[in-house]
């Protein structure tokens, strides 16, 4: 795991190159605290840089950027290679070292980069320089899991694992794209393509892009190339669903995790595991337990707070394992301290509130460990989120409805839930929240769109966010679906890849890189997925049990009674702490003058809120703490990119 920035510029700067790189290469010490590296070709204007976080390979064999046998090519590489070993099985190559940054150089000079691409199993985003050719490649692992930004300052090509890297050179002319803010403000998080800078962009998951040195004397930038498809992942899987009983995928599914934890078990530092005790990460300590001859170490976060906490859980998973757990209780002022930094760990604004859980927990294994192995995936693979089903049943109540009646009814409904003085009428303000979910949901014209809505935090950002437009998204866009039966198989496409990359997986790496931690996602192997697609929903969701596959094969090593209850979620106590200890805080950073001064946000919505959030009165169906969350996040990382590097 490590950190990769570069550039690719017309316009030679004053300063001089090596030491722009090097400045670059200084935001990103978190990622790769054990060693730098730097290259530059004054001709061709193009420089790269590297911070190792040493896992395999730890001599100097391994260090980056890395040329090829031939010096043909030149890479900075972040990420692992799970199947290196054997692609240099395959490889007929003079080796130097044993690193999979070796590896994969030797596999793109006989197969060149993407039949190459297609051949890797791993987590990784990379920057390759051609000299041959005189073209940049620019690539991404196929689900997400490692981040890569890019864009055009002038004549200047910027690159690299983090926004603050890019933010280092001195063509550097970043504005705040608005739009990309009302996407924030919908989803707490920024999906992909789009950055919180207008002209930078996410390279999206499964592609490479390839920009020849004629095209960037041009200032061009070509469409990135899909060389693996979630979306085709989904629809072959549909197509053609696996053959067999429940017996037969849960002894295929049990195959394959063992599989992908074989390759990501691979490390030369210490390697543990994060463990809450629920299906997921229960599932992948036990099946880790099963493959090592040591006790795993696992690691887990606790508060003192009711329905906050499933330390204990977690616990007797491990007592039953064996492993050797490690867990930590912390206190409400001690996780406090935090909150107002957690922007400084996510460079563009991110809102989702279990990012401080994730951060602590990832703080405690580094104390033991470099590399953690997580749960994550588990949901959107086999139909684990409530809200699927939720969903799926709103919208059967409505799906035959004719249009005239729905608009009629949406009608009515709107005006139950605007009545004045609803809840000191007697009346229960669930009524109000029912009503109004009512009448949004007659509107809508298909199912996905629905879905949209109720994934939102703010359903209407634009009218938050001053002088924005909000862009489509996989959400939004009919044309970006994948053909799958049902609309709940559509709603877990939609998850995995919008919610899994943008959300989930940035909270992991961004927490994890914080603290100098590894974090690698089993389930995430694409042979995995590509099967779990094939899976019938018949048995992802089975006699009203969701994730039914990971849960039997659970059950073949954990007792079902230490797993099963209501699931909580990895979750901070929000509503309590924004009113309570955080105040001061929140009022500082929502102050009228403050936000009418900045000029992104209108005040009179966000103070509104607040309001709405100290009277303990829901006005809406949306839970106001979540909501403030995110204008909170943004407010706080403002603050920070505000200040100079």
């Amino acid at each position: 795991m490590c950190g990769i920035t570069g550039f690719l510029s017309f316009q030679r700067a004053d300063d001089d190159s090596t030491a722009v790189l090097s400045r670059m290469n200084d935001q990103l010490y978190r990622r790769g605290p054990d060693s730098s590296g730097l290259w530059f070709d004054d001709a061709a204007g193009i420089g790269l840089a590297h911070r190792r976080l040493a896992i395999v390979d730890l001599t100097p064999a391994g260090h980056q950027p890395m040329h090829s046998a031939s010096e043909r090519f030149v890479m900075t590489f972040n990420g692992e290679i799970y199947n290196f070993n054997e692609l240099r099985a395959a490889l007929d190559y003079s080796w130097r070292g044993h690193s999979d940054t070796e590896v994969m150089l030797a596999a793109f000079e006989q197969w060149g980069v993407e039949a190459a691409l297609k051949k890797m199993v791993g987590m990784f985003a990379f920057a390759l320089w051609d000299k041959q050719e005189r073209a940049l490649y620019l690539s991404r692992d196929r689900m997400g899991e490692k981040p890569l930004y890019y864009g055009w300052m002038g004549q200047t090509l910027l690159f690299g694992s983090t926004l603050n890297a890019l933010r280092a050179h001195p063509a550097w002319r970043g504005e705040i794209n608005r739009d990309a803010l009302a996407l924030f403000m919908r989803h707490n998080y920024i999906p992909a393509p789009y950055s919180i800078f207008r002209g930078v962009y996410k390279l999206p998951p499964a592609t490479y892009l390839k920009l020849t040195y004629a095209e960037a004397e041009r200032q061009q930038l070509p469409q990135p190339i899909e060389y693996w498809s979630c979306k085709a992942a989904a629809e072959h899987g549909a197509q053609h669903p696996f053959q067999g009983n429940g017996d037969e995928i849960v002894n295929e599914l049990e195959r394959l995790l063992k599989q992908s934890l074989a390759g990501q078990m691979i490390a030369d530092v210490p390697l543990g595991a994060f463990l809450s005790g629920g299906i997921d990460s229960s599932t992948i300590v036990a099946l880790m337990q099963s493959l090592s001859t040591q006790p795993v170490k696992t690691f887990t976060i606790g508060f003192d707070e009711p329905g906050f906490n499933e330390a204990e859980f977690a616990k007797s998973v491990a007592q039953h394992l064996g492993t050797d757990h490690t867990e930590l209780y912390v206190k409400p002022d001690e996780a406090l301290k935090i909150i107002p930094a957690m922007a400084t760990y996510y460079d563009e604004p991110f809102a989702d509130s279990s990012q401080l859980p994730t951060f602590l927990v990832s703080q405690l294994a580094r104390e033991r460990v470099t590399v953690s192995l997580s749960g994550d995936a588990g949901d959107e693979l086999f139909g684990g989120y409530r809200r699927y089903l939720g969903a799926q049943k709103a919208w059967d109540r409505i799906a035959h409805w004719p249009g005239a009646l729905k608009k009629t009814a949406a009608a009515g409904f709107s005006g139950l839930a605007a009545v004045s003085g609803f809840a000191s009428q007697g009346l229960p303000a669930k009524v109000n929240f029912q009503a109004e979910q009512w009448a949004q949901n007659l509107l809508v014209e298909r199912p996905e769109l629905m879905y949209h809505r109720l994934a939102s935090h703010w359903e209407k950002p634009t009218e938050l966010v001053l002088n924005s437009q909000e862009p489509s998204t996989p959400l939004t866009d009919a044309a970006q679906l994948a053909r799958v039966p049902s609309f709940i198989e559509s709603m877990m496409y939609l998850d995995s890849v919008t919610y899994l990359p943008d959300d989930i997986l940035v909270k992991v790496d961004r927490a994890s890189m914080a603290v100098s931690l590894e974090s690698r996602v089993p389930l995430l192997d694409h042979r995995l997925v590509e099967f779990a697609w094939s899976v019938p929903l018949a048995y992802k969701m089975r006699d009203g049990v969701t994730k039914w596959p990971l849960r039997e094969l659970l059950y073949r090593y954990v007792p079902k009674q230490l797993i099963e209850r209501p699931k909580q979620g990895f979750s901070v106590p929000l509503e309590k702490w924004l009113t309570g200890p955080l105040r001061d805080w929140v009022e500082d950073l929502i102050d009228e003058k403050r936000l009418r001064a900045e000029g992104f946000l209108q005040p009179d919505i966000v103070r509104a809120k607040w309001q709405e959030q100290l009277s303990g009165k829901t006005v809406g169906w949306r839970i106001p703490a979540e909501q403030l969350w995110n204008v909170l996040m943004f407010q706080a990382w403002l603050t920070e990119a505000a200040r100079p590097l």
